[in-house]
């Protein structure tokens, strides 16, 4: 029986989508179980080039079942708008199930995430602007609306006017908006309803019936362990956990489940959103990394923003790993440093209290600096090696180094965006 849980080491935009591309291949259920579509997942196979925000990242194998789970802040719009673009550009129908129990992201979730975003200014923390804080906040205060409710039109318009009492006063006396009434949405709810019908269903029970069974499932986190509501870079967060600690729960399997935990990590660090980010290159050096980076350079998947790049962080990455309970590390992108003499990565922060190992609270985090180890760059291109002897010598050894650094065995290794260019060690 297993069940592997694929989860981000750092900020987020590691490769997560494409590992669990590779895996949905022996895999019978894909999974989402937390997050909304304010990360993307991008994908390149035989069909083109994917950002998936909503669907998971196994919806290419016809033989693969694709699961969103309770935790997931379902955008309906966007859901619908990626099936009608895998369809047009010849996808098959993928196999979908979304829970009944999950949450549905409300028009009034990104009017104020954006709002908010607007209204603190300097002071914001980079949203997304897809209304996932304002979703979380909603759901755990008891106002949301799941799924099921969708088809039962008089506790909807309830669920909605109970919901608007409390978001009304916001929009009308800290953000000087006019009021929203229910009318304005329940015909535009009433049509996603008509359309998710043939995908709802009792997830709960579907996972724990193949789990019994043996069939193996992979769990797809979005964004990564320093982006985790209590053990990341607080408060530039997002707002669900991003742990695999989080997944049986947004999933609705037992804790036992999962037997492999895989964390994805950059061969160097990007990061998209505001909050300290301690190898963080500026000017040239970052402009030349960030247009190496990935297929078409260091771009957010889902903002389109350029990402923020540096070097290597083992400091950050060996407490991602180890929040995260990883098993083993998948590194990505280790074709992008090809370029240079030297490589440097980061092994400590020099602070005020001398110089660390230990990833620190945000308040020392923004005064650190790095302390840096620099190796022999091997100065080719490696996105053709398809077998891990064959790398360079030098490359074999960046990698060992980074594994000695965060303590946990780095098993698989990417050059390149395909899958093809996946090599297990």
């Amino acid at each position: 029986m297993t069940v592997t849980a694929i989860v981000g080491a750092n900020w987020g935009d590691e490769g997560k989508g494409k590992m669990t591309d590779v895996l949905a291949a022996q895999s019978s259920y894909v999974v989402r179980y937390q997050g909304g579509s304010n990360a993307g997942h991008t994908i390149i196979n035989q069909f083109g080039k994917f950002a998936l925000h909503m669907l998971p990242s196994g919806v290419f194998y016809p033989h693969v079942t694709n699961v969103l789970g309770p935790g997931v802040a379902l955008d309906i719009g966007a859901l619908l708008e990626e099936l009608k673009t895998l369809s047009l550009r010849g996808v098959p129908d993928p196999r979908l199930i979304i829970s009944e129990r999950a949450q549905v992201v409300l028009p009034i979730h990104p009017m104020i995430d954006q709002l908010e975003e607007e209204r603190l200014g300097a002071r914001n923390f980079g949203s997304t602007r897809r209304g996932i804080a304002p979703f979380y906040s909603d759901k755990y205060a008891k106002l949301g609306v799941q799924v099921s409710e969708l088809r039962d039109p008089a506790r909807l318009r309830d669920r909605i006017g109970q919901l608007l009492e409390t978001r009304n006063v916001l929009l009308k006396h800290l953000y000087g908006q006019p009021a929203v009434h229910v009318d304005e949405w329940i015909t535009q709810l009433s049509e996603y309803a008509e359309h998710l019908m043939p995908y709802i269903g009792d997830t709960t029970s579907l996972l724990n019936d193949a789990y019994q069974s043996g069939e193996p499932i992979l769990l797809e986190g979005q964004l990564g362990a320093l982006r985790d509501p209590d053990h990341g870079i607080y408060p530039f967060t997002t707002s669900s956990s991003t742990l695999a600690g989080g997944a049986p729960v947004g999933a609705g399997i037992p804790p036992y489940a999962i037997t492999r935990i895989l964390a994805v990590t950059k061969a160097y660090s990007s990061c998209v959103g505001t909050g300290p980010f301690v190898t963080e290159l500026r000017g040239n050096e970052a402009d030349e990394l960030r247009c190496r980076g990935g297929d078409s350079g260091e771009y957010g998947a889902t903002t389109g923003r350029p990402r923020r790049v540096g070097w290597f962080d083992a400091v950050a990455t060996r407490y991602g790993c180890r929040i995260q309970g990883a098993t083993s590390v998948a590194l990505t992108n280790l074709d992008v440093l090809g370029y240079l003499d030297e490589i440097p990565v980061c092994v400590g922060y020099e602070t005020e209290e001398g110089v660390c190992s230990q990833f620190p609270i945000t308040a020392k985090l923004l005064s650190a600096k790095p302390v840096y180890k620099r190796l022999a760059g091997w100065k080719c291109d490696l996105s053709q090696v398809s077998a891990y002897s064959h790398l360079p010598e030098a490359a074999r050894n960046y990698i060992d180094f980074v594994e000695s650094e965060i303590g946990v065995a780095i098993t698989t290794v990417s050059v390149g965006p395909r899958r093809e260019q996946v090599m297990e060690r």
